[in-house]
């Protein structure tokens, strides 16, 4: 009875400290994500108040959390729109994969952490957060704007090429053979191939299959659907968000808008015990030897982003400015970074690989809202002609067409 009675104190002083700060952020006008890790690692290993009763229900609740993450992911997609976004919008995930994992694998064998951690790291610098992108692009005003399908295209490869990422990743930290790690490797992509094709082709079976009047039978169909097969997937080494993702690409339709709608409430609150959790396996301690690398790697990498997403959006005949912004908009990393390192810290692979993740992602989760609103007035001023000293060119000069065509978008920003 004491420790129940301990484990509810401490349990609901974890979700009322992450309303709390939730609320703060909101006022702030930032993602909570920063405040959740470091909430994390006040109440971690090394912190003021470590927490001790809770924690494995904390673990778990960290598990369904990215389970989630990944479903809500997957109800944002159909299978046509990624079909569609890999046949013509390959070759920007392709740079931005060249210029943002190179950095991570580059840091990590540098510092000495073998092949392994560099396929991790590699992983935490690629991907950037779709969460904290969606809300600064709403904050700012520029979901209608002419780079904004760009900057979304290539979050949608990013998140597809999680379901070929995450078994390889899962197969190397189990420290299985080559031939073990194909195989895993091979029924991930069968597995993903065939949702696609059995979504394509009978999504709206599925769904009506699925489908309910009834929010509550809807909510646990998809739910208890979800994570059967997550379990599934982790059972063959596949990866359990991998599972959900697929699972959210199979629904479709009004069963895929009340699944998100049903779904959004928990997904936020396990999503935040998931950061929560991570940050209680990293003591603060470890931090400061790891932050100049840290550091080093944010600047480096929040400049690969910047040049993606210029390229990209140059690639779509967008004006300069509209490239800057695209460009500035992609810096930000959170979630799916900290999923990614979060295996390797259960996995062991590497001390100090966690503590470089958080504090990797505390600086681009604070200033990639700041590059996303800054980057493009910054580069127009550095990028400005001087004024001709002769009176005769002193003529007004006609507009850039581009840029003109996107003139509406400017006065947003």
């Amino acid at each position: 009875m004491h420790d129940s009675s301990v484990f509810l104190i401490e349990f609901g002083a974890i979700i009322l400290g992450l309303g709390l700060l939730g609320r703060l952020a909101g006022r702030l006008r930032f993602s909570p994500i920063p405040l959740y890790l470091l909430a994390g690692l006040a109440f971690g290993k090394g912190g003021f108040y470590p927490l001790g009763t809770s924690e494995e229900f904390v673990a778990i609740g960290a598990e369904i959390g990215v389970v989630l993450l990944l479903l809500m992911l997957g109800l944002e997609y159909t299978a046509s729109d990624l079909v569609s976004n890999l046949k013509t919008q390959y070759p920007a995930g392709l740079v931005d994969a060249a210029l943002n994992a190179l950095p991570g694998a580059a840091m990590a064998l540098l510092l000495g952490w073998g092949p392994v951690a560099a396929v991790v790291l590699a992983g935490v610098t690629w991907i950037s957060s779709s969460g904290v992108i969606a809300k600064v692009l709403g904050d700012l005003g520029r979901l209608g704007n002419r780079e904004t399908p760009v900057i979304l295209s290539i979050l949608v490869l990013e998140d597809l090429s999680m379901a070929v990422y995450l078994p390889i990743i899962t197969a190397l930290l189990a420290g299985v053979g080559l031939a073990a790690g194909s195989v895993t490797l091979a029924v991930a992509l069968g597995a993903a191939g065939l949702v696609l094709l059995i979504a394509v082709r009978y999504g709206r079976h599925i769904s009506r299959f699925v489908s309910s009047d009834d929010s509550e039978k809807l909510l646990l169909v998809v739910l208890g659907l979800t994570l059967l097969v997550a379990g599934i997937a982790q059972k063959l080494q596949v990866s359990a968000a991998v599972g959900a993702f697929l699972v959210g690409i199979a629904l479709s339709g009004e069963v895929a808008e009340g699944a998100h709608h049903l779904l959004s409430p928990l997904r936020d609150l396990f999503a935040a015990v998931f950061f929560v959790f991570f940050g209680l396996h990293t003591d603060p301690s470890s931090i400061p030897p790891v932050l100049l690398p840290a550091l080093a790697l944010a600047v480096v990498t929040a400049l690969t982003k910047i040049a993606t997403g210029y390229w990209a959006a140059k690639r779509a005949g967008i004006s300069a400015k509209g490239r800057w912004r695209a460009g500035g908009t992609l810096v930000a990393r959170g979630e799916f970074s900290i999923v990614i390192a979060g295996l390797a810290v259960t996995a062991g692979i590497e001390p100090s690989l966690g503590p470089l993740a958080t504090a990797y992602v505390l600086i681009l989760v604070i200033i990639g809202p700041l590059t996303a609103r800054y980057t493009e007035p910054v580069a127009r001023r550095l990028t400005r002609r001087p004024e001709p000293a002769d009176p005769v060119a002193l003529v007004p000069a006609q507009a850039d067409p581009a840029d003109a065509a996107d003139q509406d978008t400017v006065g947003r920003v």
